[in-house]
């Protein structure tokens, strides 16, 4: 019989308390230790589910830690799942061999499910799905993928796997978003010094991720009918509640659905003289130097605001009625956002079939795209926009607005 453990050797303590994480292994009634690299504390560990105690005062990097934790255990099973395929009755220090040397061995599958478990622990639901749709679709296309080691992830792999791509009918933007995973991945591992960078397909000469882009048709609503979406009261509850979620996002500098999901009164700040709408954006929250976003709650939000509280039921302390059960967290949270995201934006359709909106598909993007179209529309200076936008560089902002409207095109050129 196998059981491991992850524990503290407290007899060992140093004299700050701190001793070892240790993974104890058992086979057979025999015992090994392996040392994790962590330290900790009988205060900061919790023995029963054998993790760092959830409490940032006393372990503030507590997340990091369990991820590594979880990252470990998930080496710890792949180790036995490859004894148990080989039919290998393994000792103890075979398994250790095996362990310590798992990660020098460049799995890519392995390092992508660590690196997923790492981001689920750390809270970074939406791209560790990116990166388990990427995993997925490699699978798919390589059914040994599970052998492979960094160094077969190579320039010539890459283009066949863009090929399979193609094959099944995936866009440009959709590839690019496969791709910018595995490059991601890749240099990821290569930090950590699990992969080379002989073999790097996406250096200078490589693989061109940048060229697969396309330009996308240009979201934002002329004029006429933004203002139907703002003076046009729908009799129907459902759409007038789709209704003003569109016009909350617009007023609020084009949030988006997710950002305003997690809008609760603790985001409701008194500043300047005023009260502010203070966040930080979901999708670029951890990166360096991420100043938060400050909107101003104008009449036309705060009207909003209160009729989402006298019309429609607000669960916890959000401010939107998007999150509807209370006491979600992590990826069920993010899970039931995107249930309510798509359930959305098929109200949107219908919305925009009863105000006779034919210009383009209404969704939840529309409303950032228009407020962004409308700016610039109004002499805006592009570097004030993208601030708004919570853009961290200037390019991003450009493909929003690189396309004048047509009605701008038209006057310009009557001077021909």
């Amino acid at each position: 019989m196998t059981h491991y453990k992850f524990m503290l050797l407290e007899y060992n303590a140093g004299k700050d308390g701190k001793t070892a994480v240790t993974l104890r292994i058992t086979k057979d009634r025999k015992r090994k230790y392996i040392k994790t690299g962590l330290l900790a504390t009988v205060e900061q560990w919790n023995s029963e589910n054998d993790r760092f105690i959830a409490d940032k005062k006393l372990v503030p990097k507590f997340k990091e830690y369990n991820a590594k934790l979880s990252e470990l255990e998930t080496r710890v099973n792949a180790v036995l799942r490859d004894f148990e395929a080989d039919r290998i009755d393994w000792t103890l220090n075979q398994f250790e061999d095996a362990f310590v040397g798992k990660t020098s061995k460049g799995k890519v599958k392995d390092y992508f499910n660590n690196t997923i478990v790492t981001l689920k622990e750390t809270g970074h639901i939406g791209n560790s799905k990116c990166y388990s749709r990427t995993l997925h679709m490699l699978e798919l296309f390589d059914s040994k993928f599970d052998k492979k080691v960094f160094s077969e992830i190579d320039i010539k792999y890459v283009k066949t796997f863009d090929i399979f791509l193609q094959k099944r009918e995936c866009k440009g933007n959709t590839r690019k978003y496969y791709f910018k995973a595995l490059r991601a991945i890749l240099n990821k591992a290569i930090q950590d010094k699990e992969a080379s960078e002989s073999t790097y397909p996406f250096g200078k000469g490589g693989f061109n991720i940048a060229a697969l882009e396309e330009e996308t048709a240009k979201r934002y609503l002329p004029h006429d009918s933004m203002m139907k979406l703002k003076t046009t009261v729908m009799d129907n509850a459902v759409l007038e509640r789709t209704r003003r979620l569109f016009l909350f996002s617009y007023y609020c500098y084009g949030i988006s659905f997710i950002d305003a999901a997690l809008l609760t009164k603790k985001n409701i700040i008194r500043y300047n003289g005023g009260n502010y709408i203070v966040y930080k954006r979901n999708k670029t929250k951890e990166a360096k130097k991420v100043k938060p976003i400050q909107i101003k709650i104008t009449s036309e939000i705060q009207e909003l605001m209160d009729w989402f509280s006298a019309n429609t039921l607000l669960v916890e302390d959000y401010l939107l009625p998007i999150v509807s059960i209370a006491g979600y967290k992590g990826e069920q949270l993010y899970n039931h956002i995107r249930s309510r995201f798509g359930r959305n934006n098929k109200n949107l359709t219908n919305l925009a079939k009863a105000l006779e909106i034919t210009d383009m598909k209404l969704t939840s993007y529309v409303s950032r795209h228009t407020m962004a179209m409308t700016l610039q529309d109004n002499q805006v200076p592009r570097e004030v926009i993208s601030q708004i936008l919570g853009h961290s560089d200037l390019a991003t902002t450009n493909t929003y607005l690189d396309s004048f409207a047509s009605s701008v095109i038209d006057e310009a050129v009557k001077v021909l």
